[in-house]
């Protein structure tokens, strides 16, 4: 190619050729090939995990697990503000899951749905969630519309 075209060529400086070890002394990484002298980092297959400390128990089993956890029973919730959900829907319409992953307001597979009272709402709007802010039922409620919250399942 004549000219450069920025479109098909990488800039000056973007490939880079590989540096080969272990050619000779006089390459600048032969003989130990730049791996130093002796000890398990210089051999084939010589890794550790994360957290090795040669053999000496780890800190991580050191410290003792105390307490209980709540990460596996955590609920994360999708969170909506009303000035969205006033931009995108039209009078009289139903806000729910559904409608909310339509419009293009809900990312991810089956998440739980708040909303939030960030923005004012003017429609009358019917919403159908699983939890809402104090400030965000109240506005609804002035615009005229209704909300119900969907029950938990208790396993």
């Amino acid at each position: 190619m004549a000219d450069y075209n920025p479109i098909l060529t990488a800039p000056y400086g973007a490939n880079k050729k590989d540096r080969r070890v272990g050619r000779g002394s006089s390459s600048g990484r032969g003989s130990t090939a730049g791996r130093g002298n002796k000890g398990q980092q210089s051999r084939s297959g010589g890794k550790v995990y994360i957290g090795f400390e040669g053999g000496q128990m780890p800190l991580f089993r050191r410290i003792a697990q105390r307490g209980f956890s709540n990460y596996p029973f955590k609920k994360e919730y999708a969170c909506v503000n009303v000035a969205d959900i006033n931009a995108k829907y039209s009078d009289g319409e139903t806000v729910n899951k559904e409608t909310l992953a339509a419009k293009g307001l809900l990312k991810g597979a089956n998440p739980l749905v708040k909303i939030l009272g960030n923005g004012e709402i003017t429609k009358k709007l019917s919403f159908n969630v699983d939890k809402i802010s104090a400030s965000a039922k109240d506005k609804i409620e002035k615009a005229g519309g209704s909300v119900t919250l969907t029950a938990e399942k208790k396993d």
